[in-house]
């Protein structure tokens, strides 16, 4: 359908057919032709000047502050909402260790840390506008399908709202700080004998049959909470770009939600520029890496094998949204292996920083880039971190503890007898 009357403050837009649909439309895709769905705004009515200090004043310490990093910019990400069901969320730092800057060999690095968030990654920005969105259509019960984090967050976001939450994960393939957050905020946890490509098939048709409202990022409210990682890094950097921006990449609801942010921030004056978007993935879950890799030309599908369990996806559902984010902003797609992404991992914990598994493929990709002369040595570079170092304890121990021959980066525990004379051996020989 096309609007007959003025536009509403916002809308829905099918990115394959240009079927639009009201704001409060409950469904996940488009009815015409199952495509996804693009959260559409009108332009705000002030000048840039103007927005960027509204959006200054509500950071905190003035009248009209808010305390969430999402609905700060509540103007281009859901305006009409007026009750929100925040944490809060957001207000994540950015992070310069000179030592990283070395690994990665350039001049200057900054990691963006998702893993600041209230469950523990960046899954939290999307799911408060997404669970403010289930509220404002009046939704019974919410679900997901999830390799950990999107479990965890929408438990935590419905058990605030008081909406029963479900969801499916696979069955051994997540890891056990994730599913602990799941069970423990009340989640109903179901483990299903399959992958997350599988997970997300079910939870669509308990969608389609059932009528409970999704929450995985083809929902295009997760895109616009998620979009404001990219407008608070800009924010912190005086609304001046980098000149890249790494993230990792799984069911690339993230790639999607950069490029609109990105692309929208240029639109309504807020940005000259656009920074180039590296999405990298680990090798074992590659499709879209494979796909760019050909230009695009073909959508691929794989079985996912790779120990970062959070970007373990074989069959994106952000796809098209993703090629779009991509080609917009003349970013590149890469895949970097197991082996490489714990060593950058290692890396960025030894730092005193930390991450997921996931999230090390970041620094890994970044390092690569340099290599081959794609990133510059004097490049601005924002790399973002979407976990918590204590979401995978258990791969994080094995590394340290029982792979052999220990990996570059592990770090042996030292068992000793109850006498201090112990002590000072070890002392002396790390000396």
């Amino acid at each position: 359908m096309r609007f007959q009357t003025a536009r509403p403050a916002s809308w829905q837009t099918c990115i394959a057919c240009g079927n639009e649909v009201v704001e409060t439309d409950p469904h996940p895709r488009c009815v015409a032709c199952g495509g996804l769905l693009e959260i559409h705004h009108r332009p705000p009515a002030m000048s840039p000047a103007e927005l960027i200090q509204r959006f200054t004043e509500r950071r905190g310490g003035q009248p009209g502050a808010t305390p969430s990093g999402v609905w700060r910019f509540r103007d281009i990400v859901l305006p009409s909402a007026d009750s929100v069901v925040s944490h809060p969320e957001g207000n994540t730092p950015l992070l310069h260790r000179v030592a990283l800057d070395r690994w990665a060999g350039i001049d200057h690095l900054l990691l963006k840390h998702e893993g600041h968030n209230p469950t523990g990654s960046f899954k939290d920005r999307g799911m408060t506008v997404g669970v403010t969105q289930a509220r404002r259509i009046g939704a019974t019960a919410v679900a997901c399908a999830s390799t950990g984090n999107t479990s965890a967050s929408l438990a935590a976001y419905a058990a605030q709202a008081g909406l029963p939450a479900l969801v499916l994960v696979p069955a051994g393939g997540v890891a056990t700080g994730k599913l602990a957050q799941s069970l423990a905020y009340g989640a109903k946890t179901l483990l299903v004998r399959g992958d997350f490509d599988d997970c997300l098939r079910l939870v669509e048709e308990a969608s389609d049959r059932l009528g409970v409202y999704l929450l995985n990022s083809i929902n295009p409210f997760r895109i616009e909470g998620q979009k404001t990682i990219i407008l608070e890094l800009l924010q912190q950097l005086a609304w001046e770009p980098p000149d890249w921006i790494v993230l990792p990449a799984g069911n690339l609801g993230n790639t999607a939600a950069f490029g609109k942010a990105l692309r929208e921030a240029r639109e309504w004056g807020l940005i000259r520029t656009l920074p180039r978007l590296a999405a990298v993935q680990a090798a074992g879950a590659a499709p879209f890496a494979r796909s760019f890799a050909e230009g695009f030309t073909e959508r691929h599908r794989v079985k996912a094998e790779t120990v970062a369990t959070a970007i373990k996806i074989g069959n994106p559902a952000s796809y098209d949204r993703a090629v779009q984010a991509i080609i917009e902003t003349e970013g590149v797609v890469l895949a970097t292996s197991d082996a490489e992404l714990l060593e950058a991992k290692a890396a960025i914990d030894a730092s005193g920083v930390g991450c997921e598994p996931a999230s090390a493929v970041t620094l890994a990709g970044l390092r690569q880039l340099v290599r081959t002369g794609q990133v510059k040595q004097a490049d601005r570079v924002v790399a973002v971190l979407t976990g918590h170092i204590l979401k995978d304890p258990g791969l994080l121990l094995r590394y340290h503890q029982e792979i052999e021959p220990p990996p570059p980066g592990a770090n042996r525990p030292i068992e000793i007898d109850a006498d201090v004379r112990e002590i000072e051996r070890v002392l002396k020989s790390t000396a």
